[in-house]
């Protein structure tokens, strides 16, 4: 374990970077995951940390003692509180963070069982419930449309609870071109000339379509679908939260799904 205490140590500046700044993440193809749950997930679905990095007081915490002894074979770096705070992404330090490599993505994007495609989603944690309620009910593929947060931000990362190693996330998708080839349904959440969610036949495959918080979906984004669908509100309130709403949408879909297994 390698104690450091400088603020002007490279390692420090390369995670207060990583921690802060979309370019540089972007630049360096790494980013951050914070707190122990996390990493414990990370390192059962096989991710290898660049470097873990443990707070003096995190050092001993049991479950991050735990962790530590893990990954004992991979770069390890022990920070008083004072700078763990200064490189930690959030705002209530955890004790223990680690660096990790951000996938590639994939060379081609061919979607053909139920997917998620998002269109200007631009609040981490939205975005990080999104992606955790997909992994939930069994949808591998999440796509984000050009002006989405950053999925591998450690802000999203830390709201999807470690949905990200149970998926496949594309950024920057021309949705367009990648559902040209779709069989399946496509609907689009939205409030207008729409059919009640609980009217719809969902168990075939079937692509969501989820707008930004404030202005919902783009007009292309909408002209893409063959069926809009609004979720029923009979208390009155005008719209859902974006995460709501995929939920709602995407739990519908498999308590159908799972009738029709059980017939």
């Amino acid at each position: 374990m390698k104690p450091i205490s400088s603020r002007d140590n490279a390692t420090v500046k390369h995670l207060h970077a990583l921690a802060t700044s979309a370019r540089a993440r972007r630049g360096s193809g790494e980013t951050l995951i914070d707190g122990a749950h996390l990493l414990g997930v990370a390192l059962e679905r096989g991710v290898q940390p660049k470097m873990v990095v443990v707070s003096e007081s995190g050092r001993g915490q049991a479950e991050i003692a735990a962790l530590l002894e893990a990954c004992s074979a991979f770069n390890c770096i022990e920070l008083p509180d004072r700078l763990f705070a200064h490189v930690s992404p959030v705002d209530a330090p955890s004790g223990v963070l680690a660096v990790i490599t951000i996938p590639p993505p994939a060379p081609e994007l061919s979607v053909t069982g139920s997917c998620v495609v998002l269109d200007g989603v631009q609040d981490p944690g939205n975005l990080g419930s999104i992606l955790r309620t997909a992994a939930a009910v069994g949808v591998a593929d999440v796509l984000l449309a050009p002006g989405c947060a950053q999925a591998w931000s450690p802000r999203v990362l830390r709201a999807a609870m470690g949905a990200h190693f149970g998926l496949r996330i594309f950024e920057n998708v021309d949705a367009q071109a990648v559902l040209a080839g779709f069989s399946g349904a496509i609907l689009a959440a939205d409030l207008q000339d729409s059919v009640e969610l609980y009217e719809l036949d969902l168990r075939g495959p079937v692509a969501w379509l989820f707008g930004s918080e404030g202005q919902g979906l783009s007009s292309a984004m909408v002209a893409l679908a063959t069926q809009r669908v609004l979720i029923p509100m009979p208390g009155g309130m005008e719209s859902l939260n974006v995460g709501v709403a995929a939920g709602v949408c995407l739990f519908e879909q498999l308590r159908q799904q799972r009738g029709l297994a059980q017939q």
